[in-house]
């Protein structure tokens, strides 16, 4: 079989963060992440931050914290202070651009909810099409502007009742 010898799946998703107290908040008391943990600081005489996690050999790694996300998805979150660091998030459509998606039962409901936490939502929900039919979706921003989605397919997606047609 092709591919990584012994891949079982997603471990965790790590992001950058400007504030970590932001978004420890933002986290835990809108989206409803648990908190597990937090580790740090780090950071290292020599070129050991560099050859590891290709960052300025100076950087600092003030704090990081983990969080899961309805009980599977893990959320690594970094705050660092580096000599260069670029505070401008990216979009979808530059280079390295990225977004979490978040599967919620009621899309309405999780809608109703940002709105309420006053969570800027980037336009009305979408009806996906061809193999995606039967999902809505829709983006919206954390404080700190990281874009991310919510999604939602109770009765599945064309593509899970029927994959032979889209091959």
């Amino acid at each position: 079989m092709p591919g990584l010898p012994g891949l079982r799946g997603l471990d965790h998703i790590g992001f950058t963060v400007p504030d970590l107290e932001q978004a420890h908040a933002w986290l835990v008391d809108v989206i409803g992440c648990e908190y597990l943990y937090r580790l740090g600081p780090f950071h290292s005489d020599d070129d050991w931050m560099s050859v590891h996690l290709n960052v300025d050999p100076l950087t600092v790694m003030r704090e990081l914290r983990f969080y899961r996300c309805g009980g599977q998805a893990v959320f690594e979150v970094f705050q660092y202070e580096a000599p260069e660091a670029n505070d401008s998030q990216p979009r979808n459509s530059d280079i390295g651009g990225h977004h979490i998606a978040l599967y919620v039962d009621d899309l309405d409901e999780a809608i109703q909810h940002l709105r309420d936490h006053h969570v800027t939502i980037l336009g009305e929900s979408t009806a996906s099409k061809g193999a995606s039919e039967g999902q809505r979706w829709v983006y919206f921003m954390s404080p700190w502007g990281m874009q991310f989605e919510l999604v939602s397919y109770p009765d599945g997606k064309a593509f899970d009742k029927d994959p032979s047609r889209f091959a």
